[in-house]
């Protein structure tokens, strides 16, 4: 019995199955610049729509800029970068009327750099050493999460535990 039809049928069926699925896209690992367990960000953003990034920073001249993650047409993560000379006041930049930094309903947490989780976001400061600045600041908004939804705020700290510390390491302050 020739099983070559067999194959070569079963072949073609499983073919079409997997034209018929849309396509789920996958977390990236790195986000403006950084690699982060794709875990963390899904955690976050669940969204099997397509990723894309708008990146504005550039870490070897420190200027402040932002970078966004994109997932489908809507803007999943919005980071800030920015490099000043002083340390800035994390609460002011959380609370502040702005839409640069704001993140809702900021509380400060135990961590070897100065940070503050939100509902929707997080702000960390690390001492950074550059030629625009000694200190660097990291914002984290997360627009798909609503301000009084509570429920992100452990993912959100995991979030910035993990990314943050590993940011720092990209920027080789002195």
């Amino acid at each position: 019995m020739n099983k070559r039809p067999t194959l070569i049928f079963v072949a073609l069926s499983l073919l079409l199955v997997a034209c018929g699925r849309p396509t789920r896209h996958q977390v990236p690992p790195v986000l403006c610049g950084t690699r982060v367990d794709p875990q963390l960000t899904h955690a976050l953003v669940q969204s099997g729509e397509e990723w894309h990034e708008y990146n504005r920073v550039d870490r070897t001249e420190a200027i402040t800029a932002p970078c966004l993650v994109v997932s489908g047409q809507a803007v999943a993560l919005k980071f800030r970068f920015s490099w000043r000379s002083v340390a800035t006041d994390l609460m002011y930049l959380a609370t502040d009327t702005g839409t640069v930094s704001g993140v809702a309903n900021p509380r400060s947490i135990n961590f070897k750099y100065k940070t503050l989780v939100g509902s929707d976001g997080a702000i960390s400061q690390a001492p950074c050493k550059t030629k625009r600045g000694r200190y660097f600041t990291l914002t984290l908004q997360v627009p798909r999460i609503r301000v009084t939804d509570q429920s992100h705020r452990k993912d959100i700290e995991k979030f910035m535990r993990a990314y943050f510390p590993a940011t720092v390491r990209t920027l080789h302050c002195a």
